[in-house]
């Protein structure tokens, strides 16, 4: 119920730390564009469930457009040009995309972003994603822009190492969380998604994470 609420009420800022804030409701209006641009993507990069360098499979389905996608496979986690299952470059980013991701970040105070990968992730009722920090990109001074569509979830934002408590952040479906400068190398994570259906995308999660990686 609250996020039902939370998809009527006007887009806000809710500051997490310096560096880092959630623009709640910013992707709200964009949200059919954004999925529109998602399944294109997907169609040609089909979501996989990659495996770690441990040899397990991911619980969350992934897929990936730019110039880089981040993959994960018992060589370690990396940015590859080449969608190692087809063989192919990664889709491009989708204008609608890049446009997004670049207003985004413009709100959140980073002006001239250009991401060159954007890791698209579908979570299912159960999965989730442990703390970890975004540090194989070769440029730390560009932020990270991750959009959430879909069923509601909680975010972890800890600090610089992992053993600091994390703050635990309702996002809701069209909610923008943008971090970097000082924050652009906390750890942070999410909680096992609930079961629900979401109109927009039926009983899954959509995280599009937009990365300067090269």
């Amino acid at each position: 119920m609250s996020d039902l609420f939370a998809d009527q009420e006007a887009p806000w800022q809710e500051p997490l730390a310096p560096g880092a804030v959630v623009l709640r409701g910013f992707a709200r209006a964009h949200a059919d564009t954004l999925l529109a641009a998602v399944q294109a993507v997907t169609a040609e990069a089909p979501f996989r469930h990659m495996l770690t360098p441990g040899g397990l499979p991911m619980s969350v389905a992934m897929s990936n457009c730019g110039a880089l996608g981040w993959i994960t496979d018992r060589q370690g986690y990396r940015y590859s040009p080449v969608d190692p299952h087809s063989g192919q470059p990664w889709p491009p980013i989708p204008a609608s995309l890049l446009h997004f991701a670049r207003q985004a970040a413009a709100e959140a105070g980073f002006a001239d972003f250009t991401p060159d990968a954007c890791l698209i992730n579908r979570y299912a009722p159960g999965t989730r994603m442990s703390l970890h920090q975004d540090r194989d990109e070769r440029d730390f001074t560009r932020p990270i822009v991750s959009v959430s569509l879909g069923l509601p979830i909680v975010f972890l934002f800890g600090g610089m190492e992992r053993k600091d408590k994390a703050a635990r952040i309702p996002l809701s479906h069209g909610d923008v969380v943008v971090w970097g400068g000082p924050a652009r190398l906390r750890f942070h994570g999410v909680l096992p998604l609930k079961d629900g259906h979401h109109p927009a995308t039926g009983d899954c999660r959509i995280n599009l994470t937009f990365r300067k990686a090269g």
